[in-house]
Order: C-alpha cells, then sequence, then structure tokens
C-alpha cells in the first residue's frame, strides 16, 4: 500500500482498489500511450466517466499538470493532478492533492508483444459505517471504471502496434 501524505495533523489510513489487463501490445507502446497526455491517454478515457481533459503543464510523464472532470454516482466534479514517473517506462503516478487520491498505472511485459497492466487507485479510507459504505461504492464504480478504460487501452494500443 502506498502512503499519501495529508494535511491534517493525524495520519489517515487507505484503501486501494485495482483492475488489470493482458494488452497485446508492447509494454513500451502501451506505456508511452498512458504516459501521453496530448496524444494517448485522452483516447484510453470512457467519456462516460471523464470528459474535458486538459494539459495545464508538460503533457508527457513526470512533470505535466492535467485538469479533467469525472462523473460519478450522478455528478461531475473538477479534478487535478500531478504525474510523476517513480519508474519510468513502467510506473507512473497521478496524485489528486484536493482528494489525497493516488492512481498508479503499472506496465510489465509479459513478452516482446504483451503486457500485463495494472491501475490501482489508493484513496483516503473514512471509518465508520458511512466510511464502508464509501468504500463499497467507490470499489464497485472504479473497478467498472478501470475495466473500460483497459478495454479501451487494448484497443488503442493494438491499433498503433
Amino acid at each position: 500500500m502506498v502512503n499519501v501524505a495529508f494535511t491534517d495533523s493525524a495520519p489517515m489510513t487507505t484503501y486501494s482498489v485495482a483492475s488489470s489487463a493482458s494488452v497485446h501490445a508492447p509494454a513500451a507502446l502501451v506505456y508511452a500511450i498512458i504516459a501521453d497526455y496530448r496524444d494517448g491517454h485522452p483516447y484510453i478515457l470512457p467519456p462516460k466517466y471523464f470528459r474535458n481533459l486538459r494539459v495545464e503543464a508538460g503533457g508527457v510523464g513526470a512533470g505535466t499538470r492535467i485538469r479533467f472532470q469525472m462523473g460519478a454516482f450522478g455528478s461531475w466534479r473538477d479534478v487535478l493532478g500531478d504525474v510523476t514517473e517513480p519508474e519510468p517506462g513502467r510506473l507512473l503516478h497521478e496524485y489528486y492533492p484536493e482528494s489525497g487520491i493516488l492512481t498508479a498505472f503499472l506496465v510489465a511485459p509479459t513478452s516482446d508483444r504483451t503486457c500485463e497492466v495494472t491501475f490501482t487507485s489508493t484513496l483516503p479510507r473514512r471509518h465508520g459505517m458511512a466510511g464502508a459504505l464509501e468504500r463499497l461504492t467507490t470499489t464497485a464504480y472504479l473497478r467498472r471504471v478501470y475495466r473500460e478504460e483497459l478495454a479501451m487501452l487494448a484497443q488503442v494500443a493494438t491499433a498503433r502496434a
């Protein structure tokens, strides 16, 4: 699990939601699509969940700052994210400072022409019944989003391979 820093004085616990898929394209190509926020990443975002992706700084990999709207549970919210690459070519992070959410994109080659891609979000965990309900609904929602996003990634990568 990834530790996420929060502005409060007390540390907050987190939970993670992940989804993986095998993609029939070289790992380097798949990673390049994810890391390119101008000509790659926009093509893997399901429009029913994401809209208005804008690059505010950078554009490819570390140092990129993005802004977009995400739709969930009947409403849309603005999201600002900063991109880092803890392992360039293999692991990319989007961190959303307002919510404290970290989303990781991991691309691991399985052969010359295929790779395993895992999307994982680490989110702040609220306690009590409200927190349990929130985790349940958010987990189901993010898994659905990630399945669609991974399917779109596979289509784009296969077409570009």
